[in-house]
């Protein structure tokens, strides 16, 4: 899993049958300090997130183990929105809250 900022959304009115109903995220790919390391992905959402959300996202046969991505022809998956994470006991990120120096889990 890899952590990644959705900075947009994919609309396509003509695609394989096979992911009719889906829908499509750019999701940016973020390091532990929230910084875009410049790589993207376009990836199937199955947890309904949004612009701006910090999210979990998997790549390659791992996004076709969810039950919404199942045997379809997928390449990458949102698998869950990030509330928080911290690292080495300092707070990196909170979504309900400004996050500042010396902020401890």
């Amino acid at each position: 899993m890899l952590l990644g900022k959705v900075v947009g959304t994919v609309v396509s009115t003509r695609k394989d049958p096979k992911i009719e109903g889906l829908k499509f995220m750019i999701v940016k790919q973020i390091d532990i300090e929230g910084v875009e390391t410049g790589s993207y992905v376009i990836a199937a959402d199955a947890v309904g997130a949004g612009v701006g959300e910090i999210v979990l996202y998997a790549t390659g046969s791992s996004a076709r183990q969810t039950v919404l991505t199942d045997r379809r022809p997928i390449d990458g998956v949102i698998m869950a929105i990030v509330d928080m994470w911290e690292v080495g006991g300092a707070i990196k990120y909170h979504k309900y809250r400004e996050v500042g120096e010396g902020d401890e889990a």
